[in-house]
């Protein structure tokens, strides 16, 4: 998801699984079942959202987790990986450019209205709208007549994209300007999310109690900062009804207060659980402890909107400051095992991978790292600092890589926490950093685009570096233009491995789920998206 993690940028070092959502692990591991409430409600780790819950605008986990009850889109990921239909009865395209969706019947937001193509159609044309000033408007940006309601500067030309075209109140069409191999993946994500009429009429009302055509509906007012509850809707037509009656997604500030409520029973669900307590989470949890390898990534990222990081001589010093980080040594050190070292941008599970797209540079060695940064004139400053969120258990490998900065590089480097992901984020979205920040990407979808494209292209929503390289974006538009899947994947990991001749940023780790969950439920499943298939949870009498 594009980030804050749109892909989504993750809190902790984010796409809705359905009732089968992506391969998943985890579960009881051959435990006897006990017996289930239907009814009961399960607590979810969580982060206070960064904005109002708007999907277009929701490019985060925090918000994200919340969306993807709330919401259900044309299409979705089943337990085994493959595209399924959610609300769409077919998408059908014969060239990767003209589509007719043809929508189920039956389908309703959760206050009644039913879902009809303008659902989708108006909903994606606000979203693309340059005056709306929606995070995730990028999504959009293949369709023709995009650059009518979003132009690079000044007011839109005309309030509708010309590729869109409502047939009947179940069929509409999607005409690209470009063929797009992938098209129908990126359907997946939240910014695809269809949206009733009452949104439009008040948006900022919207985003704070959603109204939704998912498996869940919301169930009283968002306790900000506090937690946000949802409850199972009556009227739901996926096949992925819930067996459970709700969820209630609690914020917290510090993960370590998470991790102490999962062991006493006091949280049901921990997607992540902290650096301290990667040692002790299996012995604690025992059979209810989850280990296994997602889409995702954490990286460190450059300012490149800055005039002095922007130079394209600080390519040199940024590779430096790379190989100058014993990636292998933190791993099993200050993570304890809990991520693996990154050979590139994409992580090994996901469809696309290639081995070291990052080549030497993201393999240790001191002396070629002191070499290229004083090739490149030094790190801007003489210094250099790491943004993180310290809700979010990053403390330890944001101060071990600037440990080794300094030992490696020779470089003063000090890892400066930011209380909230929220505050992290914000000043990330506007564009106010000076030095390196904390970086993670949950796929949006699991192809080797979504970590590339999303990212790297210019203007692309999640490109929270402001990184332009034309020929970069040359190549992943003919990537894009590919008549198969297989001929793109192939496309983008060369845009990949280009990606280590600037280096807008530094690849540090490929992230695993390390999950628990309390006594309190059973059936606790994991996906490749490192969220748990909420609908299966159980809740226990």
């Amino acid at each position: 998801m594009r980030g804050a993690q749109s892909a989504k940028w993750v809190a902790m070092a984010a796409v809705v699984a359905l009732a089968a959502t992506a391969c998943g692990g985890g579960g009881d591991k051959g435990d006897s079942k006990a017996a289930v409430d239907p009814n009961g409600v399960y607590t979810y780790d969580d982060v206070e959202p960064q904005n109002p819950l708007i999907p277009t605008n929701t490019n985060e986990v925090g918000g994200h987790y919340i969306l993807a009850n709330l919401f259900r889109g044309l299409v979705g990921y089943d337990v085994k990986g493959n595209l399924v239909n959610q609300v769409a009865q077919s998408v059908e395209s014969p060239d990767n450019q003209n589509f007719t969706v043809k929508l189920k019947p039956g389908w309703k937001f959760h206050n009644g209205e039913e879902v009809t193509s303008n659902s989708f159609v108006d909903a994606w044309n606000w979203a693309a709208n340059v005056k709306n000033a929606q995070l995730n408007s990028s999504w959009f940006a293949d369709i023709e007549g995009y650059d009518e309601v979003h132009p690079e500067k000044g007011d839109p030309k005309a309030d509708k994209m010309s590729g869109l075209k409502v047939k009947s109140p179940t069929e509409f069409t999607i005409k690209l300007s470009h063929p797009v191999s992938t098209f129908k993946d990126r359907l997946f994500y939240d910014a695809f999310y269809p949206l009733p009429k009452a949104f439009f009429k008040d948006p900022k009302k919207f985003g704070e109690a959603p109204i939704g055509n998912g498996p869940y509906e919301v169930d009283g007012k968002w306790e900000h900062k506090v937690q946000f509850k949802v409850k199972k809707y009556a009227g739901y037509k996926g096949t992925d009804k819930p067996k459970n009656g709700g969820i209630t997604f609690k914020f917290y500030n510090k993960e370590e207060s998470a991790y102490n409520d999962l062991v006493s029973d006091k949280l049901d669900i921990m997607y992540q659980v902290p650096p301290s307590a990667v040692n002790v989470y299996k012995t604690d949890l025992g059979d209810r402890s989850v280990d296994q390898m997602y889409g995702g990534n954490t990286a460190i990222a450059f300012p490149m909107y800055d005039k002095a990081w922007g130079k394209p001589e600080k390519a040199k010093v940024r590779q430096g400051l790379s190989m100058a980080i014993d990636r292998e040594t933190i791993a099993k050190t200050a993570l304890k095992g809990s991520k693996d070292a990154a050979d590139g941008w994409t992580p090994k599970v996901v469809d696309g991978y290639k081995p070291n797209a990052c080549g030497e540079y993201c393999k240790f060695n001191p002396s070629k790292a002191k070499q290229l940064i004083k090739e490149g004139g030094g790190v801007p400053g003489g210094k250099m600092t790491i943004a993180y969120n310290a809700d979010g258990g990053n403390k330890e490998w944001s101060e071990a890589v600037c440990n080794d900065i300094k030992q490696n590089a020779g470089v003063p480097c000090v890892a400066e926490p930011r209380a909230t992901f929220q505050q992290l984020r914000t000043e990330i979205t506007d564009k106010k950093m000076n030095s390196a920040f904390r970086m993670a990407w949950v796929q949006d979808f699991p192809n080797i685009s979504n970590f590339i494209s999303e990212q790297y292209r210019t203007g692309a929503g999640a490109n929270d570096s402001g990184f332009s390289d034309k020929k970069l974006d040359k190549l992943m538009e003919e990537a894009d233009k590919a008549k198969t899947i297989e001929e793109s994947n192939k496309l983008y990991a060369e845009a990949e491995a280009k990606l280590k001749d600037t280096m807008p940023s530094i690849p540090l780790f490929f992230d695993h789920t390390n999950a628990g969950y309390s006594k309190n439920v059973q059936n606790v499943k994991f996906d490749t998206f490192r969220q748990a298939i909420w609908t299966e949870v159980e809740v226990k009498k």
